[in-house]
């Protein structure tokens, strides 16, 4: 199994040593660097490329324009914003400026090796307890998406969507449609181009507006009954 690198930024010295420490003595990361400010954040990514950059909300600086730098200087890099904040305007510039995952510094270590886990798969990972206020949020936000009575999805697109309302994984969803992960992915890439989404939680939050049932929208005709 491939070693994931790891760097960590966040103005809490004692925090910001006992994760070093931590992910230092685990099995299967390296750990490449620190900061303590939002500078930093464009430094360590520009510099390091780290696999996983986990960072705090409230440093000095422009921590959301500093995420979005990131992302330019090193688009690999997946963003996890582990923070005290539960505000939800929060966590919505944290999408919008390019985070994968938002995990609540009160969750459970389980929890954060499972956010972890869930952005190197490509997926969008958000504190269970305070996902479904974030998504409702970003329903609601101006994100820019094509209108969705104007989109037309593939029976297999249709079945996709279905899954993905229910919160499954790409693993969960070639599982149940007996289908590789490398083609869910294919689906994932044609279903944000189609929906103008940029990641995972655009593409579920076009699919609610949807209904999850566009192919039979589009058709007339009856659901595939995969999830009946």
């Amino acid at each position: 199994m491939a070693v994931v690198s790891i760097a960590f930024v966040d103005d809490h010295p004692v925090l910001l040593g006992g994760l070093a420490h931590i992910f230092s003595d685990m099995p299967g990361f390296k750990v490449l660097g620190t900061g303590r400010c939002a500078s930093d954040i464009v430094e360590v990514s520009a510099t390091m490329h780290p696999d996983i950059l986990l960072l705090d909300l409230n440093m000095p600086g422009d921590v959301f324009a500093a995420i979005h730098h990131s992302r330019e200087v090193a688009p690999q890099t997946k963003v996890i914003v582990f923070t005290a904040s539960a505000a939800i305007d929060h966590a919505v510039k944290a999408f919008e400026a390019g985070a994968i995952g938002y995990v609540l510094k009160g969750s459970t270590d389980e929890e954060l090796m499972q956010a972890i886990e869930t952005v190197l798969a490509g997926e969008t990972f958000i504190t269970p307890s305070f996902a479904s206020k974030v998504i409702s949020a970003l329903r609601t936000s101006a994100m820019p998406r094509s209108a969705p009575q104007a989109v037309r999805l593939s029976v297999r697109e249709d079945q996709i969507v279905r899954l993905l309302l229910l919160g499954r994984t790409n693993k969960e969803i070639a599982h149940r449609l007996q289908i590789s992960e490398k083609t869910v992915k294919h689906y994932m890439t044609l279903l944000m181009q189609k929906l103008h989404a940029r990641n995972r939680v655009e593409v579920v939050l076009a699919a609610q507006e949807l209904g999850g049932f566009a192919a039979e929208k589009a058709s007339g005709r009856k659901g595939s009954g995969l999830l009946n």
